[in-house]
């Protein structure tokens, strides 16, 4: 990873400072890969180590291009292999150090040999550190809760689809759809989730344990479909141009 830039003043200097970029433009580079990627979650990354941008005097960050890939790769392995960010930063350090760990095979629900740390709900964080990530008060998560936008689980933490939702409810807060605007899209979603729920049910069911498996890839696969379905539909209501 790229700290300040080494060597004399001049145009290497200039050539190095010419190839950080504001954490805008990080976004949109990221998100043709990931688009539900938010700036609360980059600086959540930062803030739990994944990463270490410079800053300006003024205080604002900078980043490099192998800031950018250290993202996309930390990015990848939450997604592909649902790893906890503690065991991404792990393999970080070893690729630094020019060692390679294994990277653990894909958690898979209801897999039996799967160990928790690599399933999705492995991702957990804390109240604090969903405060922290998402940058808002008590009052306002409890609000959240209130709507049935977040919710804890058993043992007090949230899980990523948590901190997911927070961030993107905090982006539509800043152009002022509040949580009483979304209750229409959670009971929407309620509903979509009804309806993905009834056509795997009788695989959820079955005796053969693969067939139980091949329920879960199938919900997954059928949710990924509704979404896009969805996006498409609000945007063709609004007349806004599909890519």
């Amino acid at each position: 990873m790229l700290h300040t830039p080494r060597g004399g003043a001049g145009s290497g200097t200039a050539t190095a400072d010419s190839r950080l970029m504001s954490i805008g433009t990080v976004l949109n580079v990221l998100r043709d890969e990931f688009p539900e990627v938010t700036i609360s979650k980059i600086r959540f990354l930062e803030s739990e180590g994944l990463i270490e941008p410079q800053r300006t005097p003024s205080g604002y960050r900078k980043f490099s291009p192998e800031d950018v890939e250290r993202l996309a790769h930390v990015l990848r392995m939450q997604r592909d292999h649902y790893l906890p960010l503690k065991v991404i930063k792990e393999q970080l350090d070893a690729l630094e150090r020019g060692e390679s760990l294994p990277v653990p095979a894909p958690g898979r629900p209801g897999d039996a040999v799967a160990e928790e740390s690599e399933v999705p709900t492995a991702a957990r964080v804390g109240r604090e550190e969903l405060l922290a990530a998402v940058g808002i008060d008590e009052a306002e998560l409890d609000e959240w809760e209130s709507y049935g936008l977040i919710a804890q689980l058993p043992d007090g933490g949230y899980d990523a689809s948590a901190v997911l939702v927070a961030e993107l409810v905090g982006e539509l807060g800043r152009f002022g759809i509040g949580p009483r605007h979304l209750r229409v899209m959670r009971a929407a979603a309620d509903r979509e989730a009804g309806l993905v729920d009834s056509v795997v049910a009788p695989l959820k069911v079955h005796r053969n344990p693969q067939t139980r498996t091949l329920a879960q890839a199938r919900a997954k696969e059928l949710a990924g479909l509704t979404v896009k379905l969805h996006a498409a539909l609000v945007q063709t209501a609004l007349g806004v141009r599909l890519p």
